[in-house]
């Protein structure tokens, strides 16, 4: 048996504070390394933000639900949606992204614990700082309200100091998620079981190191701007503003060059999870495997050459115009063979219609959708009709709400009890799933129609003679539908975490390493590291070809993982827990507000020397024990 080596009795600790020896209780979790954990932080944080998010949402929509709303105030309207934008994005779905492969790559991948496991816990808590960081401002003066774009010079002359707070929160949030881009990425590529050449990953792994390369090359892009508007705002530069010789659409450049990459940041984690989860429950192997590997790539590649779509109506000409027509265009190819291979692989196959199942189904449903409403804006002219109209909203809902939430919560329910032991139940989750569907499409669907009869975005109330009353009620039923499906789902986690564990190891009869394992894992994930020897290596541990081609189950014994493996007793030895990552990363905020504030520049002097002792004690921890 395998046994986790621990300090030495009485061995004098490393560093400035003693050494955290909780194994249970809040202080196991303030200082834990282990990856699940650190993913199931990830998870519940951004749950928590996304019932914030929701409900800011649902202010919106009953501001709008009938002409000349006054449930909200202007400007308290023009935080709400700015928010709403900002905490969907970097908190909800970039977060639980981040869950799933904090959670899973090691698990998937034959490996007991990310690269980095000091600097992942620091990445989930300078996460958490700059979320709060940014909430705070709405008890400071008001939060940022120019929309989650924050288009510049417009930003930096609006009251308040909204903007200061966009910016800094969005840089803390945006190292957070770089250190964690380079952390996985080095997992996926040096940490592999043996066996597990990159054409034997799951598709879920390849497309994490897509979204991982995708984040290490355009956060840097986003903070430059970020620095820029900072600068404009407390130090009187003048990046952005033409009178003085700045150039406002170099902020939209900078800005869309990170935000079209991010689109496919939230969209490729969720196509990673339906990869994984159609071939288990049509019990069949994903169709097409390396040319899902390779759409993926190419997504992310041509992802890069596409963000002028966001600026035909900006005046750059029609040869930058129609330069990136036509790369929106190509980039909905690879899109298109990832589609039909999901079609292909629940051709003919033995379907098993679980919630996870129907979570997936739907994403390719709904996101074929906003798709097909995306490709009519590679039309410039039309384009140039839709940019700023609720069509586009429609639009991109369509992708990331019906789109990236759907998958993610095929991913909730099929890796639950991995993560807990116990199933969710099955007549909440399809209560769920189909509460969630109607209300997606009652609520996004309207606004298609609402942007064709000419309806702008970013407004905050309408006259009744525009004739947009019924699609805005409609589109707000839909809204409080899809509030209720969320309530269902948490009716689920309650209710079910009641329930005695089953602790199945291989509850779906699934395809890959993490169901080789208990559930939950062991700290160490893995007694003895798996060796691999083919794509879907635990399936074929467990079945094999018949006459006919039937599956024939494997003789008891022969599924062992650990067969080829070394045999015996030795240790594991495991990362100890640290106090220093959540201590560095409660200096970035305290940064931030020295800059927003500059009264209290010494703020930020205090906030620098927090983040120097924390990096100071972390760098004089042993790496492991």
């Amino acid at each position: 048996m395998a046994s986790v080596s621990v300090p030495a009795e009485g061995a004098r600790p490393r560093g400035l504070l003693r050494r955290p020896t909780a194994t249970t209780g809040v202080w196991s979790w303030i200082t834990t390394v282990d990856h699940k954990r650190i993913g199931l932080l990830y998870g519940a944080t951004a749950l928590l933000f996304f019932l914030i998010g929701g409900t800011e949402a649902l202010f919106i929509r009953l501001q709008l639900a009938e002409p000349n709303g006054q449930v909200l105030s202007a400007d308290t309207y023009n935080q709400f949606f700015t928010m709403h934008g900002l905490t969907m994005i970097f908190f909800v779905v970039m977060p639980l992204s981040a869950a799933f492969f904090n959670y899973l790559i090691p698990l998937m991948i034959g490996a007991r614990d990310v690269a980095f496991p000091r600097l992942n816990a620091f990445s989930y808590w300078a996460f958490l700082a700059g979320g709060l960081f940014l909430y705070s401002s709405f008890f400071l003066g008001g939060a940022p309200n120019n929309g989650w774009f924050s288009y510049q010079p417009l930003a930096e002359t609006s009251a308040g100091n909204g903007a200061n707070f966009y910016a800094a929160g969005l840089i803390i949030t945006g190292l957070a998620s770089t250190v964690s881009a380079v952390n996985l990425a080095v997992t996926i590529i040096n940490m592999r079981a043996p066996g597990m050449t990159l054409f034997r990953m799951p598709v879920f792994i390849w497309m994490g190191l897509t979204v991982q390369l995708l984040l290490a090359f355009s956060l840097p892009i986003i903070t430059v701007a970020l620095f820029e508007m900072l600068f404009d705002k407390r130090f009187g530069t003048h990046f952005f503003d033409p009178k003085t010789g700045g150039d406002p659409v170099l902020w939209q450049h900078l800005f869309w060059l990170f935000g079209h990459p991010e689109v496919y940041v939230l969209i490729l984690p969720a196509m990673g999870i339906v990869s994984e989860v159609l071939p288990v429950f049509a019990r069949k192997p994903l169709f097409g495997y390396q040319f899902v590997v390779f759409a993926g790539i190419a997504i992310g590649f041509i992802g890069f050459g596409v963000w002028v779509h966001h600026m035909f109506a900006v005046g750059l000409g029609p040869v930058a115009n129609t330069a990136f027509a036509v790369s929106t265009m190509i980039i909905a190819v690879p899109t298109g063979i990832k589609i039909f291979n999901w079609m292909g692989t629940l051709w003919r196959g033995d379907l098993r219609f679980t919630t996870a199942m129907m979570f997936a189904i739907g994403f390719v449903g709904l996101f074929v959708i906003g798709g097909l409403s995306g490709v009519t804006h590679a039309v410039v002219p039309s384009d140039f009709q839709q940019t700023d109209t609720y069509y586009i909203v429609a639009h991109f809902h369509y992708v990331l709400f019906a789109g990236a939430i759907f998958g993610l919560f095929a991913g909730l329910y099929y890796w639950w009890p991995k993560a807990f032991g116990r199933r969710l139940s099955e007549g909440w989750g399809k209560a769920h799933f189909w509460l969630m569907f109607v209300g997606a499409n009652l609520t996004f669907g309207p606004m298609h129609m609402l942007g064709l009869q000419g309806m702008p975005r970013r407004i905050y109330t309408y006259p009744a003679r525009l004739g947009l009353g019924f699609w805005n009620l409609v589109a707000t039923i839909g809204a409080f539908t899809i509030a209720l499906s969320v309530l269902v789902f948490l009716a689920n986690v309650i209710v079910t975490s009641r329930k005695a564990a089953q602790h199945e190891a291989d509850p779906w009869d699934g395809r890959t390493l993490e169901w080789t394992t208990s559930s939950p894992p062991p700290p160490y994930n893995f007694e003895e590291i798996p060796a691999v020897h083919s794509l879907d290596d635990h399936w074929h541990r467990k079945y094999a070809e018949g006459k006919g081609g039937t599956l024939v189950p494997v003789p008891a014994g022969g599924a062992d993982h650990h067969a080829e493996a070394q045999s015996g007793g030795h240790g594991i030895h495991l990362p100890g827990p640290s106090y220093y990552p959540i201590v560095a990363s409660i200096g970035l905020p305290i940064i931030g507000y020295g800059v927003v504030y500059p009264k209290l520049w010494w703020l930020a002097i205090a906030g620098a020397v927090v983040l120097l002792v924390g990096l100071y004690g972390w760098a004089l921890e042993p790496s492991a024990e």
